[in-house]
């Protein structure tokens, strides 16, 4: 069985976190996309800032990893998206089995 990880972003609005969603979700890539609020505190072109934002975990199959990358990639809305993949160390059998159902594709 294929590993499980998460990829992380953030988005802008509850719109583009729909979206970003959807669009992984159809393509079968993510079994399971959990957005939640965010404050955001960051360095950004030599400026201290402070967002609102929507964080966005997309669980997968690790195998799958550059292939969702390259599509949140194409949608995202910021000149710099974070993209990160935090490799999950064990899984329950049960959730990784419905990860790897949800995502597979023909």
């Amino acid at each position: 069985m294929s590993a499980v990880a998460i990829l992380v972003t953030t988005v802008d609005s509850a719109e583009n976190a729909r979206a970003l969603a959807r669009a992984v979700l159809d393509a079968r890539l993510a079994a399971c996309v959990q957005i939640t609020s965010a404050s955001s505190h960051y360095v950004w072109k030599d400026e201290v800032c402070e967002t609102q934002e929507l964080l966005l975990q997309m669980k997968h199959r690790a195998d799958d990893y550059a292939a969702l990358a390259a599509l949140v990639r194409r949608l995202h809305c910021y000149e710099t998206p974070e993209i990160l993949r935090v490799d999950v160390a064990e899984a329950d059998p049960a959730y990784a089995a419905w990860v790897m159902e949800s995502t597979r594709r023909a």
